[in-house]
């Protein structure tokens, strides 16, 4: 059942601003019936029509591949480009009076959110600067120990984990999540991960990968990591603002959070957390001394850095809490469901994500059986491009081969992914012998 807008608005006085005519972006403020139900409005084209409308997006291909980051509605937009041109016309000014002020109101905001307190935040440049920081400063490694990652874990984040075998003296264990990945054999595979390598001591863990898209059960990891005497650092860079959670789903002491993915902040904002009782084992980072090592901040040193993102965190978290989590949540699945549960029975096809919802969320990624190699998948992406301006990306450090990953985003609508469905069709359509076709 879809939800008329009428049924939407009755009773509550409240809609979402279409905005005005001609495909333009509006920033308008976005208001949903408090009491609406996240399934129902998850496929209500008419809503999501609406909030298509608060982002600037090129008409020229569709955009399947939102992954990288993620593009701000059109209220955030303005607001940075107003903090821009603050910081640029107030300068150092601004740095040396209201900006730290402003920080920490970011900071307790995020806090807020996330169902922490705000002296366990620290703002980053984003994900990969805040999981580098916390990696690189746990000081619960010592000479003969070993630190452990799964093949689907960010390649950033093994590359610093592969570094600690400099700095620490550690050796680095891999292993491999399943396909098809079941939430029972990936919990079985961590067991058995942890049990075999009992020098571990560090575990990295993804809330989401960025290469199949596949959610882990982070408390359960957590809860047997510890059962095993490994501490997690767990990446939500590609979870939070995209699934519905705080840090008690996790349980984690240790996460990294990017903000300009699925929360819609400028590029260049994120944030580590770190639980209070265990900021002591992650060191201060270069030994700086511009706060106490009592003070989460000092985990953070970036330099000069281009405030305006983390300015306008306040915006993009206005836009998020008009929609609020449990809805995008709902609406990100329904359009990964959409265009998954049409081809997932075509010969040849194989979706990376299983269809337990408690593990995905809408980055899905596929293969085409016999076409494992990057060449393969290049071509497959070259191909959705060329023929049906569709914006892919291919993936690798998949252990049974290359894919090619699909990422709708809140302003994709259901007739751009069943564009996907038809171009799939034609993809898994073709054999060997016409394959790759010829591009215009």
């Amino acid at each position: 059942m879809t939800l008329s807008r009428r049924a939407m608005v009755a009773g509550t006085g409240a809609m979402l601003a279409l905005g005005a005519s001609g495909g333009r972006a509006v920033a308008e403020p976005v208001r949903l019936p408090a009491a609406a139900d996240p399934g129902l409005l998850a496929c209500d084209e008419a809503v999501w029509r609406g909030v298509a409308r608060q982002f600037r997006v090129s008409a020229e291909f569709v955009n399947l591949e939102n992954g990288y980051y993620g593009i701000m509605p059109e209220p955030v937009r303005r607001a940075y480009h107003r903090n821009v041109d603050e910081l640029n016309e107030d300068n150092s000014h601004l740095l040396r009076t209201t900006y730290k002020a402003r920080a920490d109101q970011v900071r307790q905001r995020i806090a807020t959110l996330l169902g922490v307190t705000t002296e366990e935040i620290a703002l980053t440049r984003g994900g990969t600067e805040a999981l580098q920081n916390l990696i690189a400063g746990y000081r619960g490694l010592r000479p003969g120990d070993a630190v452990m990652y799964a093949d689907l874990d960010y390649h950033s984040m093994q590359y610093a984990m592969n570094w600690l075998p400099e700095r620490r003296g550690v050796t680095v264990e891999k292993f491999v999540i399943p396909e098809p990945a079941t939430r029972q054999a990936v919990l079985d595979t961590y067991e058995r991960a942890l049990r075999d390598h009992p020098k571990v001591r560090l575990l990295l863990l993804s809330h989401m990968n960025n290469r199949t898209g596949l959610v882990t059960p982070v408390k359960e990891i957590v809860a047997m990591a510890r059962g095993h005497g490994v501490d997690v650092i767990v990446d939500a860079a590609h979870s939070w603002g995209h699934l519905d959670f705080t840090i008690a789903d996790l349980d984690a002491e240790f996460a990294g959070f990017s903000l300009h993915k699925w929360m819609g902040a400028p590029l260049g904002a994120g944030f580590l957390y770190i639980r209070k009782d265990r900021l002591a084992d992650i060191d201060p980072v270069f030994a700086d001394e511009t706060y106490p090592v009592t003070d989460i901040r000092s985990r953070v040193h970036s330099g000069t850095m281009n405030v305006a993102p983390i300015l306008t965190v306040p915006a993009a978290l206005d836009f998020h809490d008009a929609l609020g989590a449990r809805v995008k949540q709902a609406r990100l699945r329904y359009l990964r469901d959409r265009w998954v549960h049409q081809v997932r029975d075509l010969p040849g096809l194989e979706i990376l994500t299983p269809e337990d919802p408690s593990m995905y969320g809408t980055i899905t990624a596929f293969r085409v059986s016999g076409r494992a190699s990057e060449a393969d998948n290049v071509a497959i992406t070259d191909y959705l491009m060329n023929h049906y301006r569709i914006f892919t990306v291919r993936r690798g450090g998949v252990t049974r081969g290359d894919c090619v990953r699909v990422t709708p985003a809140l302003f994709t609508s259901a007739e751009q992914v069943d564009r996907l469905v038809v171009a799939l069709r034609d993809v898994a359509g073709r054999t060997s012998a016409t394959w790759p076709p010829l591009t215009p």
